[in-house]
Formats: C-alpha cells, sequence, structure tokens
C-alpha cells in the first residue's frame, strides 16, 4: 500500500467525486479510478458505493479514511523533521486582509503544536493582491478568497462564506432583511486599483462595472461606507464596526476562502499546513 495510493484515496473520500478528486490532484480520471480499484482488490473490500446519485464511503472506507489520515500526517511529520534537520525548517504565509480571523487563529495554534520547529513568517497584503504575494514569490501559500487567475496555481476551497451589502447603519437600505444587487443600482461602489485581478474586481463588485472611491483595505472599504455613504460588499460574518450595517445579498454566491500555492511545489511543509488548513476551516 502506497502513500501516494491512500493521497489518491483521501482525496475522493473528501471530495465524494471522483472528477472533483481528480481536479484536485492535477491528474485525469480514468487513472484515479484505476488506482482505487486496485487499492480495493488489495484490501479485498470496496471503500465506496457508486451509484448514480453519486459516491459514498462504505463502512470499510469510513475506516481506512480516519487510517490514512493517520498515517499521510504522519509521513508529513517525517518529512518536516527531517526539513527541520536540514535547516529549512521555514514557511511563509500570505494571509488577505484581516489576519484577526478566529480561523487563522485557530490554524495557527494547530500548526504551532504539530511543528513546535518550523519558523512560519506571515506576510498580510491588501485587497488589491488576492494571491497575497504568491506570483511574486513573496510566499509560499496564500490564506485568501477566490475568484481569482489561478493560471499556475493549485487551489483548495477551504469552505464558503456568505456576503452582504456594508451600508451606513442610517441607510434606508440597511432596515432590509435581505437585499438583491439591483437595490444597490445607481450606488457608489468601493473599488480595488486599477490592475486587480479582474476575476476578484468583477466579484466584489457585484458582476457589474462600477464607480467610486478605490480602496485597499479593509479599513478603507468600511471608511468609504461611513463618511461618504459608498456601499460594497463584505463578508456577512464579519463585524461592520459602529455607525456601519450589512445586510444579505440574496442574489450573490458565497465567497470562498481557499488556500493557494504553486503548482508543483512538494515542500512537506506546505502539505501539512494545507492539510491542516482543510480540517480547521472546514471545523
Amino acid at each position: 500500500m502506497e502513500l501516494r495510493t491512500l493521497r489518491y484515496f483521501v482525496a475522493v473520500a473528501e471530495e465524494l467525486h471522483f472528477g472533483r478528486a481528480a481536479s484536485r490532484l492535477h491528474m485525469s480520471q480514468p487513472p484515479l479510478s484505476r488506482a482505487v480499484k486496485q487499492l480495493e482488490t488489495e484490501l479485498g473490500a470496496a471503500l465506496f458505493d457508486r451509484s448514480s446519485a453519486g459516491v459514498a464511503l462504505t463502512a470499510v472506507g469510513a475506516v481506512l479514511l480516519e487510517e490514512a489520515r493517520a498515517l499521510l500526517e504522519q509521513a508529513d511529520r517525517v518529512r518536516v523533521r527531517v526539513a527541520a534537520a536540514a535547516g529549512a525548517a521555514l514557511l511563509t504565509v500570505g494571509i488577505l486582509g484581516d489576519s484577526a480571523d478566529p480561523r487563522v487563529t485557530r490554524l495557527a495554534d494547530a500548526y504551532r503544536r504539530l511543528h513546535p520547529r518550523v519558523e512560519v513568517r506571515v506576510r498580510e497584503t491588501d485587497l488589491a493582491d488576492p494571491t497575497c504575494g504568491l506570483r511574486a514569490g513573496l510566499v509560499d501559500v496564500a490564506l485568501t478568497r477566490g475568484p481569482f487567475d489561478e493560471t499556475g496555481l493549485t487551489v483548495r476551497a477551504l469552505r464558503a462564506d456568505p456576503v452582504g451589502a456594508l451600508l451606513r447603519a442610517d441607510d434606508p437600505l440597511a432596515r432590509r432583511d435581505g437585499l438583491k444587487l439591483a437595490d444597490l443600482a445607481g450606488r457608489r461602489w468601493f473599488l480595488f486599483p486599477q490592475g486587480t485581478d479582474p476575476a476578484w474586481q468583477s466579484y466584489w463588485s457585484g458582476g457589474e462595472p462600477r464607480e467610486g472611491p478605490v480602496v485597499r483595505a479593509v479599513q478603507e472599504c468600511r471608511q468609504a461606507v461611513l463618511w461618504n455613504g459608498t456601499v460594497g460588499m463584505t463578508l456577512l460574518d464579519h463585524e461592520p464596526g459602529e455607525g456601519l450595517a450589512v445586510v444579505p445579498l440574496t442574489d450573490m454566491p458565497p465567497s470562498r476562502a481557499v488556500a493557494a500555492w504553486k503548482q508543483g511545489d512538494t515542500n512537506p511543509l506546505l502539505r501539512s499546513f494545507v492539510t491542516l488548513a482543510t480540517t480547521t476551516y472546514r471545523a
């Protein structure tokens, strides 16, 4: 039983979809299916129930998933310890915007417990660069939000968070239980600087060209609304601050929290970080 095959199995078990798992592993679906089938043959038991409705873990598969995760985590710890002995125990993490996110705090605690000898350097970036310096080679991995150009990157979805309109508390729309983008037509929105990733700018502008002040930081967004009555989007569970309100946008897809790194990067410190991030953000 090879570690690589176990990684394949875990990907399918977590995605419960061979196509999505293949995409996550950057491989085509047929060899992934063959590898899982070979593993089932080796173990003498079915790991998945396959039907027209989808894929589900069998009781045997659930046991193997628990054991495989533990084994893969142990293998990653071995690699990290070897990296530390070689003097390479350093990971640079890019974080978008507000690093006070409690999920980031939980992730930091978990990573520190697992890898106490690894030095983690954090680079917090503004809203103009959703890859947090990843393309420029300034960080090893980014904790950020989509969408953005994923060319040359591996992107792992961590969770999806609903969004709302950020308004002054005395705005008549702030009294609503929910809003649609059409309710904000004609209003000035805060925008990101010229040259910002088009997909990123489009999402946070509600998919429409807008006019309004240019901002780079979360606090600048809030001040633009507070002082000028500008509107924009923010995460629904973010505390807006005094004088501001957040109203759910019912026709906007949720914002995806993701981990991103350069394709082909096999750094064991990075692999362990992404595994912990996936567990922490989905908890």
